[in-house]
């Protein structure tokens, strides 16, 4: 059929095509199938349907298959029906609960990266991926396949080394201490970071306040050749590209089948050519692992999958129950973490957290002996090397180098939580205290977030202030405010925790 082109500029991150219902059934095409682009052999697009939108005779080119037409744009355009790509019948598969091929995963995972897959598909994959988990064959070749469609980084050192979080604990900014600690001992370690989706801050969202973090592979592998080591986004980069497209499906559905979580850290690292990894894994209430004894069979399941991608994997099981460090948000925690490069100022949970992990490295990649890496990585702090380091990585990133805590804005607009009663902090709930500060404006207001003053198991008085709220804008902080008194993400001894009273009448 020919049809004239009508270009959506709308970017909704699949190639997609848009009909007229009357077309539609001249063609004999249902919404959620395919239609190929003649003289574009590899487009097919998945086809939507409208009454109005698009009058009869015409086609809705939505902005990455117009983008991909760009070289032969035309006025008309010859559609017809294209069969469904093989990864749907190898979706089916997954669900009925069989085993797949090499060969299957591959084709699969090339066609997520091709965009070749509807939002209904990846989501019938991943959901039978939760339901029913891959075996250690199907995750190695998962794995594999995702790091072989995307861009991968190779150096000439046979040592790069890495660390990962699982995640779920607010004030995680230790990276911004252990890739300096790592790299001003002679190491390499290009650390690839992710933005908040869900928390208040991710590490890149902290680098960004100091440098850019936007590169692409090549830009990465140089810098990193330069000075040691990075901290940029991977998002900016081809690196395992089906990552991030399973992510965005598997976030409004609240899932995260141990399988692709598996893969999604692995073929990050395997991309970069990590040949030693440290994974940090939080447990406790309130986090990803809720008790150490799914943290060590995630352990063993990492250092599994790694020792089958020839990677030397060391797990670290560290409490999560509480925030790390006692700032939670952008600015705060950069504050809080170049305080600790300067002058070796700071909380102890982040110093201690920071040491430990960068020790593992530091011990695995043979310039700490056994159980001398901590040390090691504290004297790196107190001597100055982990801040000169870090000073490199910044300005070889396009940041200023001289930049110190005393120099980064935060936000302008402050309020106090306060103590309710006498007692001691018996619980901190890590979610909520996310979602005040996301309320007041982190991750995208830099400036906003919380200060713990008082931690778990700490003594308080009536009165005292328990945290403060930091906001860009008023509104944002007032909202923020209410919602913690609202319902506080914390319980005190002796504190009433609600009023439930009698139908009465008084």
């Amino acid at each position: 059929m020919q049809l004239k082109v009508q270009p959506i500029d709308i970017k909704v991150g699949k190639y997609k095509v848009i009909l007229n219902t009357i077309d539609a059934k001249e063609l004999g095409v249902n919404e959620g199938d395919r239609v190929r682009i003649k003289n574009h052999e590899t487009l097919t697009a998945i086809v939507d349907f409208t009454e109005d939108m698009i009058s009869p005779g015409m086609i809705g080119l939505y902005h990455e298959v117009k983008e991909a037409m760009q070289k032969e744009w035309t006025e008309t355009i010859e559609v017809f029906p294209a069969e469904r790509p093989m990864s749907t019948y190898i979706i089916k598969k997954v669900m009925d609960g069989k085993k797949l091929t090499k060969e299957e995963i591959d084709t699969l995972v090339r066609d997520i990266v091709e965009e070749n897959l509807s939002e209904i598909e990846l989501a019938a994959f991943l959901t039978s991926t939760y339901i029913n988990d891959m075996t250690d064959d199907e995750t190695e070749w998962l794995t594999r396949a995702m790091i072989e469609t995307g861009d991968k980084l190779e150096f000439d050192t046979h040592l790069i080394m890495d660390k990962h979080s699982i995640g779920g604990v607010p004030g995680n900014k230790i990276s911004l201490l252990i890739v300096p600690i790592v790299a001003a001992n002679g190491l390499v370690i290009p650390k690839t970071s992710s933005r908040a989706i869900t928390g208040a801050g991710g590490t890149a969202d902290l680098m960004e306040i100091l440098a850019p973090v936007e590169f692409d592979a090549d830009e990465i592998k140089k810098m990193t050749e330069k000075v040691g080591g990075v901290l940029v986004w991977g998002g900016a980069t081809n690196i395992a590209p089906a990552d991030d497209k399973l992510i965005k499906v598997e976030y409004p559905l609240s899932i995260d089948p141990h399988c692709q979580m598996l893969a999604s850290i692995m073929a990050k690292k395997g991309a970069i050519g990590a040949t030693h990894v440290v994974m940090d894994i939080p447990t406790g209430p309130g986090t990803k692992i809720p008790n150490v004894q799914e943290g060590r069979k995630l352990a063993r399941d990492l250092i599994n999958l790694g020792d089958r991608l020839g990677m030397d994997v060391d797990c670290a099981l560290t409490y999560g129950a509480s925030p790390v460090g006692r700032t939670v948000g952008p600015a705060l925690e950069v504050i809080e973490a170049l305080k600790v490069l300067e002058n070796f100022d700071g909380p102890n949970s982040l110093i201690e957290k920071s040491a430990s992990l960068a020790g593992m490295l530091l011990e695995m990649g043979g310039v700490a002996a056994r159980d001398q890496g901590y040390d090691l990585a504290i004297e790196t702090l107190k001597n100055g090397k982990a801040l000169e380091k870090f000073k490199q990585i910044i300005e070889i990133q396009g940041g200023n180098p001289n930049v110190t805590h005393k120099d980064i804005p935060v936000g302008e607009f402050t309020k106090d939580i306060l103590a309710p009663t006498n007692g001691y902090i018996l619980e901190l709930d890590n979610k909520r205290l996310v979602q005040i500060a996301r309320i007041a404006g982190a991750p995208n207001d830099k400036g906003a977030g919380l200060v713990l003053h008082k931690k778990l198991g700490e003594p308080i008085k009536e009165g005292d202030k328990l945290f403060t709220i930091y906001a860009e804008k008023e509104a944002k902080l007032n909202t923020a405010f209410q919602n913690a008194n609202a319902k506080p993400p914390f319980i005190a001894e002796g504190m009433l925790l609600e009023r439930i009273q009698s139908f009465k009448e008084i």
